[in-house]
């Protein structure tokens, strides 16, 4: 299952109290072309707290972490290919592996519907 925030990640959880989250495909149309992603949190993190930058030709934005939870890992094939998120936002282009997600607040977060009013709206 795939939830959404406002600041147009997606995160999906994984088995157990696990997730993977990315950039939206909004977001990444948004920005253009990806040239690099820049996470130096580590650990546990709080829900919006900026955690890295995506930089693009055109600008530069924030990084916020979608949920409380524990950085467990960041995409490395970023490093050395960021355009991944462009090609390939919900898969290969994923930014942050989280660790001990609280499914409840997971459950909270926009469903497709509701990411798709708030992008269109």
């Amino acid at each position: 299952m795939i939830r959404y925030t406002q600041e147009h990640f997606w995160v999906r959880l994984e088995e157990g109290a696990g997730a993977i989250a990315g950039i939206t495909r909004h977001a990444q149309d948004t920005l253009g072309e990806i040239v690099l992603v820049d996470v130096q949190a580590q650990g546990r993190q709080s829900e919006n707290a900026i955690v890295g930058v995506v930089e693009s030709v055109k600008t530069a934005s924030d990084l916020h972490m979608p949920l409380d939870a524990e950085i467990a890992e960041v995409n490395p094939a970023l490093q050395d290919m960021p355009g991944l998120v462009n090609d390939d936002p919900m898969g290969a282009g994923w930014i942050l592996r989280l660790a001990n997600v609280d499914g409840a607040r997971f459950a909270t977060l926009l469903d497709e519907a509701a990411y798709l009013a708030l992008t269109n709206g």
